[in-house]
Formats: C-alpha cells, structure tokens, sequence
C-alpha cells in the first residue's frame, strides 16, 4: 500500500505515525503540504517522502487522504483531479458529504468518507466509515489499514449516519472534557489544589472508562453497583436526576446532529 497524504496537520501526522509503527514504510508515505515547515517536520519525524503541491507522482499511489480543513476542500479536489487514475481517496475533512466530493473530483466514485476524533492522536481514537459504491472490498480493506492506524473503526451502512458519529464520538471528546472540568471546579471548591482535583478527576474518569471496556456487563449495571441507596453516589445522582442532566446531555448530541446535517448542506453547497 503507498499512501499520500493532502495535508500535513495533526490528525495526518496521527495516521502516519500509526501507519510508520504498525509497519507502513516510510518510503512508501507521501505528505503534500504548502508549509514548508510541516512537511520539513514531517521529514524529521517519520522520513517519508514530501512535495508542497499536488503532482502527477499521485499516480503511483493507491491510496489517497484528504486531511485538509472543510473550507479548501473544493479547491483541494479541483487540483487533484488531472492525477487521478482510480486511486482510493479517504476524507477526513469534517461535514464534506462524499457526493460533493466526488462532483469536485469529477465524477470520481471510489471515495471512503471518514469522522475520527482527538484521541485518535495518540493512537486511541475511533472513526466511522462510510463507503461509496464505486468502492470495492479491497478498498474498504485500505482505508481500515489507514484509518486504524489511530484507533477502531466503524463502518456505517449510509453515509448520513456519519452526522450522527460527529455528535457522538467525533464532538464526544468534548463533552468528557466538561464532565472532567465540573469534576474539577468541585474538586476545588471542596478545598482541593488544582493538580489534586486534575488527578483525581482524569483518573476516575480513565478508570472507570477502562472498566466500561473490560466489562461484559451493560454500563447501567456497573452505575447501579456504585450506588447504595442512600449513601453518596445515590445523593449526587439524584441531583443529577433533579437536573435532568442526562435528558440534557442527549439533548445535546441531537443539537449536535442537527448541525452536522446542516454544516454538510453549508459546505456542499457549491
């Protein structure tokens, strides 16, 4: 597999990291990118091959990633199109739909539409997949390579689908983000310096993530366990109820959809 990167950023560098560990030679890596720094560093970092722009050298390569930002997209595919020769090309680019994608490419169908998230950049992230039709077995067996490189995979059946992994898991790192910051302001307020109630906050929150993973059991189960009746967690989870904080935590994730849908007919709209 000879991959090339469009985009040399974080989440680039996340996935040719993981490629580089698992045993994806150097060599065999392309990074284009028009920072002249980020490529310099990426030479530095891994010693894969690197160029400032689109070329005709993408012939040589199977397997093609869009790790730019949304909004150069469009100009992105119109450049690459002239060195297209049935290449697989993965989006990483948040909200671009792959149909949009594929008009910009000019009719281009063997696209694999990609939503990683943050933790993907130390190798622990998840990602959902979606797949156009041009897209053959061996195609979706690349970009499964590529992309759990950085972390697990999920493939969805329609590409709509994908909107809703943005409001789950590819915003979710943000929302266990306010959960550990309330953690700590209370931590604080309970008299606890700022690196206690850090520690304290991270290592519930990675513990209890951890033994989410590890067990069979439904996580409702391993919640109700913790919680005797009348005791402590039973009081903090009561206020919690009283707050309707889950009722409003779902609330979110479907505001967040909701954007993602329409971030979609924002950007594709073109």
């Amino acid at each position: 597999m000879r991959i090339a990167f469009i985009g040399g950023g974080n989440m680039a560098n996340a996935l040719i990291g993981g490629l580089v560990k698992r045993g994806t030679a150097p060599r065999d890596i392309l990074a284009i990118d028009v920072n002249e720094s980020t490529r310099d560093a990426l030479v530095k970092q891994y010693g894969v091959d690197t160029a400032s722009a689109p070329n005709d050298r993408l012939r040589d390569y199977d397997t093609i990633v869009l790790a730019v930002k949304p909004q150069v997209l469009k100009d992105v595919a119109q450049a690459l199109q002239p060195h297209l020769n049935g290449q697989l090309v993965i989006s990483i680019a948040a909200g671009i739909r792959a149909s949009d994608l594929a008009r910009w490419l000019g009719g281009h169908n063997q696209i694999v539409r990609c939503m990683p998230n943050t933790p993907a950049l130390i190798g622990m992230g998840i990602t959902g997949l979606a797949a156009l039709s041009g897209v053959d077995s061996d195609q979706r067996k690349r970009a499964e390579n590529v992309l759990g490189a950085a972390g697990q995979i999920v493939w969805v059946e329609k590409e709509s689908q994908l909107d809703a992994v943005t409001a789950i898991s590819g915003s979710g790192p943000a929302y266990v983000f306010y959960f550990i910051e309330a953690l700590e302001q209370a931590a604080h307020e309970l008299g606890f310096s700022p690196e206690q109630g850090r520690q304290l906050a991270i290592a519930t929150f990675t513990g209890a993530s951890q033994l989410a993973a590890q067990s069979s059991d439904p996580v409702s189960v391993l919640r109700e366990r913790v919680t005797s009746k009348g005791g402590t967690t039973f009081a903090a989870l009561s206020s919690f109820e009283r707050d309707a904080i889950k009722a409003a935590i779902v609330r979110g994730v479907h505001a967040a959809n909701t954007r993602a849908r329409e971030l979609g007919d924002e950007l594709g709209d073109a």
